[in-house]
């Protein structure tokens, strides 16, 4: 029998719980969870490749799953998904506007290489609001994101948000 592996791909500038929250219901499906830790300049990233890479070992470490691994990549989805033998790609979903996105996604994907499915998982109904972005803007103006990310990544925002400089003071 294969080993039936696992692509969830992201930016994870930073991971939240929401990321979390995937991965380890993810890691479930497959005998090995590859998070592919991608760059996406357009996101306007907070923490560089390799300190997202860092961080990801911790969560993972954190969560207590040894079927997953972190790898950064540059390169076309489903060329690195073929790369690391993936069979199905992982996907998140927080909202209807999520599904149109990565609706679209997937049917590109499959036009590319019809041989690796796309699951898509919902996020926890308590997770649903949270994303990256918004982590960012709201420790940027020195909003409280324990609710939305681990102690860890907290901290790594917060030291970011002093060396950058906090915004909006009043």
């Amino acid at each position: 029998m294969t080993e039936r592996i696992g692509l969830y791909p992201g930016t994870f500038d930073p991971c939240t719980l929401g990321h979390a929250d995937i991965i380890r219901r993810g890691a479930k499906l497959v005998d090995r969870l590859v998070i592919g830790v991608t760059t996406n300049p357009s996101k306007n990233p907070m923490f560089t490749p390799d300190e997202r890479m860092d961080m990801m070992k911790s969560e993972i470490k954190r969560l207590g799953l040894n079927n997953v691994e972190i790898r950064g990549f540059d390169a076309l989805l489903m060329k690195f998904a073929s790369h690391v033998g993936a069979s199905v790609i992982i996907r998140g979903l927080r909202a209807v506007a999520d599904f149109e996105y990565e609706y679209q996604m997937a049917g590109m994907n499959q036009q590319i290489d019809d041989s690796i499915e796309t699951v898509f998982l919902m996020a926890d109904i308590s997770l649903q609001p949270i994303a990256s972005k918004l982590v960012k803007e709201i420790a940027l103006y020195g909003g409280d994101i324990a609710p939305f990310v681990s102690p860890a990544i907290k901290e790594h925002v917060e030291k970011r948000v002093e060396e950058i400089g906090r915004r909006g003071e009043l």
